[in-house]
């Protein structure tokens, strides 16, 4: 009887992954760390508590170069969960480890049509940190998508990397929408939305009042700064053709 009380429990190990934001430099690293301050400077708390992957496929570096970026990258409070496409020479116990296998666009297979699914809202903000919201999508026949039917406040963010997100309702500004498909917003637009992040080219931002701190679809961007001004207050759709992000008035 003994025996049985003071038996060790087993470590339980489960499998989990986790929305992270891969940073593809390019040589020279100095030029490339230059772009980067322009980005975090236009674009204030983007990196802040996000986990980064740091691709280095085909750069032409060593273990040392590359203890420096991730250094320097530290120093701008940027943290580097892993290292993606080093060699095995590059690498270090004082380095961030290697990953690989990274989900690729072509893996994410949408539900059965008679399949229902829960998404994830996490809401990051100063009265709502670490809040979970649970919610129930309908069945789809189509690429899932969530509807978020409140405002989004400063210092929320809303992870849907599945499909297409509709805010019903306004994105204030420091608030920040991340979707694998398109971005639907019907108010203003003030904060950060990213579109497409799990590699679709082909995903567009709609909003009804365009004046956003930052807009992306697949890893391009503009800041407000970049943004025509004329369209500042407009209803506009934001796409991407090949590296470049074209932006009209709807209607």
């Amino acid at each position: 009887m003994n025996d049985v009380l003071t038996q060790p429990r087993p470590i339980r190990l489960k499998g989990r992954s986790f929305l992270a934001l891969a940073l593809t430099p390019d040589l020279p690293f100095e030029d490339w760390l230059v772009r980067l301050d322009d980005l975090a400077a236009r674009s204030a708390g983007f990196f802040l508590r996000r986990p980064v992957v740091l691709d280095v496929t085909d750069l032409a570096i060593d273990r040392e170069q590359l203890r420096e970026l991730v250094n320097q990258l530290s120093s701008r409070n940027v943290r580097v969960m892993g290292v993606e496409g080093a060699r095995p020479s590059m690498l270090a116990p004082d380095l961030p480890p290697a990953m690989t296998d990274g989900r690729p666009a072509g893996d994410i297979e949408p539900p059965a049509a008679a399949s229902k699914e829960e998404a994830v809202v996490a809401l990051k903000g100063k009265e709502d940190a670490d809040t979970v919201v649970p919610v129930e999508l309908p069945s789809v026949k189509a690429a899932p998508s969530l509807m978020v039917s409140e405002p989004v406040r400063s210092g929320q963010s809303i992870f849907y990397p599945d499909g297409d997100v509709t805010i019903v309702g306004s994105v204030a500004s420091g608030a920040e929408i991340i979707a694998g498909g398109s971005i639907h917003v019907y108010g203003t637009l003030r904060g950060r939305a990213l579109a497409g992040t799990m590699g679709h080219s082909s995903a567009r931002i709609f909003c009804r009042k365009l004046e956003a701190e930052l807009i992306a679809i697949d890893g391009y961007y503009k800041t407000a700064e970049d943004l025509e001004q004329d369209l500042h207050g407009q209803s506009v759709q934001i796409w991407l053709e090949g590296e470049t992000i074209r932006t009209d008035t709807l209607g």
